[in-house]
């Protein structure tokens, strides 16, 4: 890992792979990594979201909103309503969907083991 400075809205994307079925056709989802551990166990990278439904989020992540408007839906009835500014942490093992209401930009830091 080396230490980086970045500005989130400058970095050019790539597509994200998401397994199928879990998004909105049309939608579409772009990252730029960042850093990875060297044991692979977390990752940061700038995230984008077109409009649309992520369906089966597991949670295990914290970032902060950089530009756009989304909606974090819990199966036991708690929201999340996020725009720019707005950070949240989705705990392990915490399902949701992530609803994107305007393109949203987040810089993010999924941990995967």
């Amino acid at each position: 890992m080396k230490t980086v400075s970045f500005t989130p809205t400058d970095l050019t994307l790539e597509p994200y792979p998401v397994a199928s079925g879990r998004l909105t056709p049309g939608t579409e989802i772009n990252a730029a990594p960042l850093w990875e551990r060297e044991d692979g166990s977390e990752v940061g990278a700038v995230w984008e979201m077109t409009p649309g439904v992520l369906e089966e989020v597991q949670g295990n992540e914290a970032f902060v909103i950089v530009s756009g408007r989304a909606r974090v839906e819990f199966p036991d009835g708690r929201v999340l309503d996020l725009g720019p500014g707005d950070g949240a942490f989705i705990a392990p093992n915490d399902p949701c969907r992530f609803v994107t209401l305007e393109t949203v930009r987040k810089v993010v830091v999924f941990r995967l083991t």
